[in-house]
């Protein structure tokens, strides 16, 4: 039977307004409050400036086009046995007191929410946007690390403690990368890629889990919206261990002072691994019982359908997030097995609420200071505070996601398409379609995990957001 290609871009103005009803339905939170948005605007206008001047130094921002809320900026130079990294993170506290208005709704939000056609911030545009947004050419506070690393990128010293920085460049990962691929390079992004790939190959020495799959991402297209994967540039990871590399220091400064919050994720259970080796079983890929979870994972390659359907498959190996509140005892549950050490979130404070707490801790404890009292105060429901946040950012991104598909797909009901099994299950299983790329359930009998097939579009209801596919019968045989 023919395939049938569908067009990957739906109407803006039909979709903005299934947006907004899947924003009221989640109870995501509306605009700020008037009183908000003038508490921000005098904060922002009386901030609590730190007396350190690392304004001399070249940090450079990197972060996905347009973005206003700029977190973190990097320097990296190389030193006589290795590097020496600076990684300036946005001052919130600076500009949001303990217990204000600011302050208060940043508690009931938790975090930025996304979805395709806004942003819902964690701060109000002048913090967030503006006055504690690390822009170029600004004079901002900061909680500036400097981590030293050898030259295999191993940790050395490590300390963070607030100044007041200048950001020379906004770089967005595109540019970057053209930065770093084309003769004459540029000699901070390139130092940006070794240190990156020194990290990579620790990260892989302490059992990590790395699952390269391409991200399924909403994006405008004129007045129209259009759903595609995404595979991240080199320099996004680079960035990212970077990240990784601030948020293990944090942990490991707030462990050995016995205080703080960490980025927990329980390991694997045997019953899930075993799944993954019958899966892996059924699909004739070899897994010798001398390669861990964690090595077998690294080696999937996703462009082959065996490879991305085992790595589907994986994800269910990473579930149970969550934040564990240190407070002088040895937690029985403190590691990230996915990060394969102690973690925590510290980057992202202009997004992520936790992030503020872990900065204002480290600061301390680095310093030698007393911490301050609204967060040792706060620090036992921010596990509460986080854990909501996280619910509804994923149902919101997971809904979102769900409209587009069902509005692309509601013309095409009863043609059909090529397909990968990606799932097994009672009724049939789970199949993801080549174009567009949409993954969802299908039933019938016979359905090979990793097999091609082509499957009949059923129903594609826009307003319930279901979609249900149906086949009998496998065109290629998993390769």
């Amino acid at each position: 039977m023919p395939h049938r290609r569908v067009t990957l871009v739906a109407d803006g103005d039909d979709l903005r307004a299934r947006f907004a009803v899947v924003r009221a339905e989640l109870g995501v939170p509306g605009e700020f409050a008037p009183t908000i948005l003038q508490a921000a605007q005098r904060a922002a206008g009386d901030p609590v400036l730190p007396k350190a001047d690392l304004t001399d130094i070249p940090f450079v921002t990197i972060d996905p086009p347009g973005s206003m809320d700029l977190d973190q900026a990097l320097h990296i130079e190389r030193r006589p046995h290795g590097y020496r990294v600076r990684y300036a993170i946005a001052d919130v506290a600076a500009f949001v007191a303990p217990g204000d208005a600011v302050d208060a709704e940043a508690h009931a939000r938790g975090q930025t929410l996304y979805s395709p056609d806004t942003r819902t911030p964690l701060h109000p545009p002048a913090i967030g946007e503006g006055a504690a947004s690390l822009l170029p050419d600004r004079d901002r506070p900061a909680l500036v690390w400097t981590i030293d690393l050898d030259s295999d990128g191993r940790v050395g010293e490590k300390n963070v403690a607030k100044a007041m920085v200048r950001s020379r460049r906004r770089l967005d990962y595109a540019r970057a990368q053209r930065l770093i691929d084309t003769p004459p390079d540029d000699e901070m992004l390139v130092l940006l890629a070794e240190v990156g790939k020194h990290r990579q190959a620790l990260e892989i020495e302490r059992g990590a889990v790395s699952l390269r799959l391409p991200e399924q991402e909403v994006d405008t297209d004129g007045d129209g919206f259009r759903l595609h994967y995404r595979a991240p540039l080199p320099v996004e990871d680079w960035n990212a261990q970077i990240s990784l590399l601030t948020g293990m220091a944090a942990a490991d400064l707030m462990l050995e002072a016995g205080v703080g919050i960490v980025r927990t994720l329980p390991p694997p259970d045997a019953g899930a691994i075993d799944m993954l080796r019958r899966s892996a079983a059924a699909l004739d890929v070899e897994w010798p019982k001398t390669v861990t979870y964690q090595e077998f994972v690294r080696g999937l390659d996703p462009a082959t359908d065996v490879g991305a359907a085992l790595l589907e498959l994986s994800t269910r190996l990473l579930r149970g997030a969550g934040y564990t509140v240190l407070d002088g005892g040895q937690p029985s549950q403190y590691q990230h097995s996915a990060v394969g050490a102690m973690y925590a979130h510290t980057t992202a404070p202009l997004r992520r609420l936790v992030d503020r707490y872990v900065g204002e801790l480290c600061v301390a404890i680095c310093a030698a200071q007393e911490i301050p009292e609204w967060v040792v105060a706060g620090l036992p429901t921010l596990p509460e505070v986080m854990a909501t946040s996280e619910h509804l950012a994923h149902a919101l991104e997971r809904t979102c996601i769900d409209v587009v598909e069902a509005v692309l797909l509601a013309p095409h009901v009863g043609e059909t398409f090529e397909a990968t099994v990606v799932e097994r299950n009672h009724h049939g299983g789970v199949v993801q379609l080549r174009v567009p790329p949409v993954r969802a359930r299908c039933d019938g009998d016979g359905l090979p995990l990793g097999a091609r097939v082509d499957v009949r579009l059923d129903k594609a209801d826009p307003d319930s957001r279901a979609l249900l596919f149906t086949t009998r019968t496998a065109v290629n045989s998993p390769s």
